[in-house]
């Protein structure tokens, strides 16, 4: 049987810090800590080459359990819908009215980070209701 492995979720982006800093409120991640030989992230990145300023920027679940996020400078701009996406679980044992509330609660609290308001799907008879979204890039989620 093979062993579990880790994962990290890369995001392909124009402005990496911003993005970064972005899902760092969304999920409660944190940015770790520079270079062993640099007090700050901007030390280091001063010490890179020119076109490898700002070129990328990480976070991650600060207990350890959810994968690392790397995000990527890139120079073309997003042009069509994600393939993969995030689940942002919000409202994970929650129904109904209880479970919408729980959704739009969180969509309110991301609103003003950036994030863009998508289609509200209600429950059916298979899946329970989901609330699309954007982040700061165009980049689609869903409050699950």
């Amino acid at each position: 049987m093979p062993s579990v492995k880790q994962v990290q979720i890369t995001f392909d982006c124009a402005e990496p810090e911003r993005v970064a800093r972005f899902w760092c409120e969304v999920l409660g991640y944190v940015v770790p800590p520079p270079p062993e030989g640099f007090a700050t992230w901007d030390d280091y990145d001063h010490s890179l080459p020119p076109e490898r300023q700002g070129a990328g920027f990480v976070c991650m679940d600060p207990a350890g359990v959810g994968p690392r996020m790397y995000f990527q400078r890139v120079p073309e701009g997003k042009v069509v819908k994600n393939r993969v996406h995030l689940d942002v679980r919000v409202g994970t044992g929650l129904v109904g009215e209880e479970r919408l509330a729980a959704l739009e609660a969180e969509c309110a609290r991301l609103i003003p980070l950036g994030a863009v308001r998508g289609l509200l799907q209600l429950a059916d008879e298979f899946d329970e209701s989901c609330l699309g979204m954007q982040d700061v890039e165009g980049n689609e989620f869903c409050l699950d």
